[in-house]
């Protein structure tokens, strides 16, 4: 789902300011997104032509999550789908965008996986863990070991890709490792009588999942992005009613390839956010329960980690005023 660090510092040469794929007034307004349950979720709209209903021209683009947020920071998309801290992250090497919708928040499917042995977070002192330093599992790493009561001296981290943690765990090299779905998931299966030790399920709002749009995109079609944040909450209706749920969830599945069934399960660790829910997550705040509050505990992860130099000024990252 999520980024690699070389696509960080790549493809942000030479973009123009504000990052948008803004050309003749009839182009539809491009959105990169990538297989994350809040953002495949988007398939519902498309397939059911809801877009073309509220009256907005939309072309949705399928990424996978790293080059996505190339296109966007090339300027090929006015929008993108990612993480709040990856907003940051494009924003600071000059990929600006603004947060105007918020999906989700991972409820899970971000893990600590532990080969068998190590039943807990505190087994894991003095030990090994692989983990792709500076990326969002990293961070999910220190909050595991500060709430029982470690720090990131504690533990040697090994950095790793995120999609070869389930083989260096299966190698025995390490206790334990941070992944995402479906990284995450194949280290389960991967490794017998491994588990899940901590997930982003006991840090709720560490990771939010959003819709972030160019600035100059968002100045020239102000109405047009209100419309979309409004069928993005058809959605959202579409998938909690018990009535369409089911039919929600094949949608998505046939979007990834995957079995309903399957598919079901995993979107279970993803927890797409109903209109109230996403308007008290807008509230300023401090806490994890509020988007500015972990914006800035990403903005000052990324920065101890070296991601960027300068800390970014959160509050221009994040605007609900598009919310209906």
């Amino acid at each position: 789902m999520r980024k690699t660090l070389k696509h960080v510092y790549g493809a942000l040469a030479g973009i123009l300011l504000g990052g948008s794929a803004l050309g003749a007034a009839a182009e539809p307004l491009k959105i990169g997104y990538s297989d994350w349950p809040g953002w495949v979720a988007w398939e519902v709209a498309i397939q059911k032509d809801w877009f073309k209903e509220a009256g907005v021209e939309v072309k949705f683009e399928w990424f996978d999550y790293a080059a996505s947020m190339d296109a966007f920071a090339a300027g090929k998309l006015d929008a993108v789908t990612m993480t709040n801290g990856d907003a940051l992250v494009t924003g600071s090497h000059g990929g600006k965008s603004v947060m105007i919708l918020i999906n989700d928040y991972s409820n899970g499917n971000d893990m600590i996986v532990a080969k068998p042995g190590f039943d807990d977070v505190k087994s894991l002192r003095g030990k090994k863990v692989g983990v792709e330093v500076g990326l969002v599992d990293h961070l999910l790493l220190l909050q595991a070991l500060k709430d029982n009561g470690l720090s990131e001296s504690d533990v040697e981290l090994v950095n790793t890709p995120t999609n070869e943690t389930p083989q260096v765990l299966a190698s025995g090299d390490v206790a334990a490792i941070g992944a995402w779905q479906p990284n995450s998931g194949v280290a389960l299966k991967l490794v017998s009588g491994s588990k899940a030790i901590y997930t982003s399920s006991n840090k709720p709002g560490l990771i939010y999942d959003v819709l972030a749009v160019a600035p100059a995109s968002l100045s020239a079609h102000k109405e047009e992005w209100k419309k979309i944040v409004k069928v993005w909450y058809r959605v959202v209706d579409f998938y909690y009613d018990p009535k369409t749920h089911d039919e929600a969830i094949r949608i998505m599945a046939s979007r990834v390839g995957v079995k309903p069934e399957e598919y079901a399960a995993f979107a279970g660790g993803t927890k797409i956010l109903k209109f109230d829910e996403a308007k008290k997550v807008y509230t300023k705040g401090p806490g994890l329960d509020s988007v500015y509050g972990s914006s800035q505990v990403s903005d000052d992860f990324n920065v101890a980690n070296k991601v960027y130099a300068e800390p970014q000024k959160v509050d221009g990252y994040i605007d609900p005023s598009y919310m209906p």
